[in-house]
């Protein structure tokens, strides 16, 4: 913003420079439960103390007066992003002037990230890597793609000699779709992928993850969007904004159990590291994806379905007691004594009782998915 310098012409001669203050503006929605209306509002933040303020679009009048407030940070703000203030979880939607675009939204991108049916199980390991790029995953899914499925996805690679072998294996088992999202997400994501072919990318980028995984030029972890035409054609196949719901989940719905990887650990990076621990106890992740939940305002939340025998009870030991402080002391490699913080943002909410397990799985994946 400028600076303001106004002259005093009575002696003896002073100039006095007023600083304007640097404000983010943008637009926001909120879905009212009670009124269920979606209410719009104007979304001002001010970086110099973190204050915010807002402004009722639709009656034209301030909704909360200019407060500070700790839990948004000016990398929160872009478009696409979700955020919480004061218990109300906004969609930013728009910015509101151009400062603020120019600031805020000149490299914010959108971009698929594909996990190959090889790699499915190393999922905690390739979001340690995502979220430490400093790349936001705002939408994921696992999903069964079907021969046809595949080929539309690849229509571009029909012609090519591997394309039978491509969809063939794509097909073979569970994939998860991410929408990663960040400054330039889609160059990021296809250096964190590396070269296609995973012995050329551990000679030249050893650090990638096709080096660290992949097997052959099918075989090799992941999938990118080369452009952000594809990536928008590619999210709209996973994600679609219009129509339909894309692909569906992979949830089997027995011998089961709930897991919700809760919007702080989200926020925290914590997503890889409890998918890496679950995985490292024994437990099958039959089925993930991103949601929001009424209960869980604060942001988004991952929801899983743990399957295999007896898991209600031994996932919830895994869990731990409720309060990390006293996990810590009793059952210290439990998730919550690893990655809670206190009561409220103890890391993980897991089915309480055996018979629950299948009705909490069918509420996110059959209810809510459908």
């Amino acid at each position: 913003m400028t600076l303001g310098c106004e002259k005093k012409t009575e002696a003896p001669t002073v100039t006095i420079c007023i600083e304007s203050e640097d404000r983010f503006a943008l637009l926001a929605e909120w879905y009212d439960p009670t009124a269920a209306l979606l209410r719009r509002y104007q979304l001002f933040y001010y970086p110099k103390d973190g204050s915010v303020e807002m402004f009722d679009v639709k009656n034209q009048r301030i909704f909360l007066r200019r407060t500070k407030y700790d839990k948004i940070h000016q990398e929160d703000l872009f478009v696409g992003n979700r955020v919480n203030v004061f218990s109300r979880q906004l969609n930013l939607i728009e910015y509101g002037d151009q400062f603020t675009a120019n600031k805020l939204g000149s490299k914010k991108e959108r971009t698929l990230a594909l996990i190959k049916p090889d790699v499915v199980t190393k999922i905690g390991d390739v979001l340690e890597l995502i979220y430490s790029s400093n790349l936001i995953v705002t939408k994921a899914k696992m999903t069964n793609l079907t021969s046809s499925q595949v080929g539309d996805l690849y229509v571009e690679h029909q012609t090519k000699p591997f394309f039978t072998n491509l969809v063939q294996f794509v097909s073979s088992g569970p994939v998860v779709a991410m929408e990663l999202m960040g400054d330039e997400a889609m160059s990021i994501w296809r250096r964190l992928l590396g070269p296609a072919d995973p012995a050329v990318a551990r000679r030249e980028a050893p650090q990638s993850v096709r080096a660290q995984f992949g097997t052959d030029g099918i075989k090799n972890v992941g999938h990118g969007s080369d452009s952000l035409a594809a990536a928008a054609r590619e999210l709209e196949f996973f994600f679609p904004t219009t129509v339909g719901y894309g692909p569906s989940n992979t949830a089997i719905y027995t011998d089961c159990t709930c897991c919700i990887i809760k919007p702080h650990a989200i926020s925290e990076g914590l997503t890889g590291k409890i998918l890496n621990s679950i995985s490292a106890a024994g437990f099958e992740i039959s089925a993930l994806q991103m949601s929001m939940v009424t209960e869980l305002c604060s942001g988004p939340c991952m929801v899983l379905e743990i399957h295999g025998a007896d898991t209600p009870k031994t996932f919830r030991e895994f869990c731990g007691p409720a309060d990390p402080e006293i996990a810590r002391h009793l059952r210290p490699t439990t998730l919550r004594a690893l990655y809670g913080k206190d009561k409220v943002k103890n890391a993980v909410h897991c089915t309480d009782l055996p018979e629950d397990g299948v009705l909490e799985v069918q509420y996110f994946f059959k209810i809510l998915d459908g």
